[in-house]
């Protein structure tokens, strides 16, 4: 072999090497970290998107929220010939978003035509930053169809979302589609304009303010700063129900605040927080109609936490509107029960827990010295290690100190029930970030 022979021998091993190492890479790339858990309509499919993620990083729940049940008044039309503009509050930053939408509780088709994603100009509003304004697809089209009882996430798009920024979801449907899938207590003023202004920046048309969120349930990032998602499972208490609207003061807001502020330092871990609260949710029981409205916590695990991205660990903060809301005093037991049964689930998956003890509620009008003993029981087999893996006493932490049956005053919001925005700050910085990680018990 001549040596000139052998140099091209030699520059042809080298490409092959280079085009294997290229496709190598792609493939890890491609993978969306979210563990084969999601059981979307459509998932993350980028060919034929010219939007399609480019850098690396890490699938994770930037927000969430469950869907609660059917909008009263949307009935027929459903939001026909309207841009639907909901805003929600980034725990994660990345280079790529992603959504899903659900139609859960639709009796017909809902048929998106639009969809956009943005990040808003400031906070609270319905403007948008100008070049970030990104037109959504699905399996590589502008529109979609999301039957009746499905929910379907976007493809990914590339979009610089920042921390804590607000972004702006928009939807426009032009036909009728029965009930809006919503979530009422959002915390949070969404915006709604005549005809098709997806893709409008200024905002100026959005004249229609709401505080629910409609059909967007979960917006996912592509992160270069988070490695996983914390999913909190709970009631109004984790809905943020009392908190400042438009504030971000759930106590969930302030536990993603401070792991940002660790930043993977000592024991805490780098995770987004995504809020999977439901007012007046209960462990056991859920409302009228099928699908339920306000569907329990056991029913709607495997949606609402299991199935989010790249989940992590797992808050539960449940447990008081199962003794509220029964006429008759619930036996402790059942309550612990089913907290287990949840844990069950969440080991099965190798996630670990961390649980809460019920807060007091003295002076609220469901308050009986029965279900005070009720709520007492429970809080002994949380703290006696029999429940969880890690535990977060929040009534110790927001318990008066003179009269631990009801709320310190300036942590009460004044219904004896719902913390005020201290009493939810207090909440998150009594959490132990060190406790999201760790194994999970062998045996509770």
């Amino acid at each position: 072999m001549t040596k000139r022979h052998g140099y091209a021998l030699l520059a042809a091993i080298i490409a092959v090497v280079v085009a294997l190492s290229a496709a190598i890479y792609a493939g890890v790339a491609a993978d969306d970290g979210s563990g084969g858990t999601q059981n979307h309509v459509a998932r993350d499919r980028t060919p034929g998107n010219s939007a399609a993620p480019a850098s690396t990083g890490t699938w994770v729940g930037a927000w969430s929220a469950s869907p609660v049940g059917a909008e009263p008044g949307t009935e027929t039309t459903g939001m026909a010939g309207h841009s639907v503009r909901n805003v929600v509050h980034a725990s994660a930053g990345g280079t790529s978003a992603r959504v899903t939408l659900s139609n859960l509780y639709g009796q017909q088709p809902l048929t998106i035509t639009h969809a956009t994603i943005a990040v808003a100009a400031t906070v609270n509003t319905a403007a948008a930053t100008t070049d970030t304004m990104r037109r959504l697809t699905f399996g590589g089209s502008t529109s979609v169809v999301v039957p009746a009882g499905a929910q379907v996430m976007s493809d990914a798009v590339r979009v610089r979302i920042p921390y804590g920024s607000d972004v702006l979801v928009t939807t426009y449907s032009p036909t009728e589609s029965g009930p809006v899938t919503y979530h009422p207590h959002a915390r949070q003023v969404s915006y709604v304009a005549e005809g098709d202004l997806t893709e409008d920046v200024s905002g100026t048309a959005y004249t229609e303010q709401t505080v629910y969120w409609r059909y967007l349930t979960a917006l996912d990032v592509l992160s270069d700063d988070s490695a996983g998602t914390v999913v909190v499972l709970g009631d109004s208490l984790t809905d943020g129900v009392t908190s400042t609207v438009g504030a971000n003061h759930r106590w969930t807001d302030v536990l993603s605040e401070r792991l940002r502020a660790a930043a993977g330092s000592g024991s805490a871990p780098r995770y987004s927080v995504v809020n999977q609260g439901i007012s007046g949710n209960q462990v056991l029981a859920a409302g009228l109609g099928r699908p339920a409205d306000n569907p329990s916590g056991l029913s709607r695990f495997g949606r609402d936490v299991l199935d989010r991205t790249n989940v992590k660990a797992v808050v539960i903060d449940l447990g008081i509107n199962d003794i509220l809301r029964n006429p008759s005093h619930v036996d402790p037991t059942t309550v612990t029960d089913g907290l287990r049964k949840l844990v069950r689930e969440a080991h099965a998956r190798g996630l670990r827990v961390v649980g809460a003890t019920l807060m007091p509620f003295q002076g609220h009008r469901g308050y009986t010295s029965g279900r005070e003993a009720v709520r007492q029981a429970v809080n002994a087999e949380i703290r006696g290690g029999k429940v969880y893996d890690a535990v977060v006493d929040f009534d110790q932490a927001l318990r008066d100190p003179y009269n631990p049956r009801r709320l310190r005053a300036d942590y009460d919001s004044g219904d004896h029930l719902h913390p005020s925005d201290k009493g939810y700050k207090r909440m998150a910085e009594v959490f132990d970030l060190g406790d999201l990680k760790g194994s999970v018990s062998a045996e509770l």
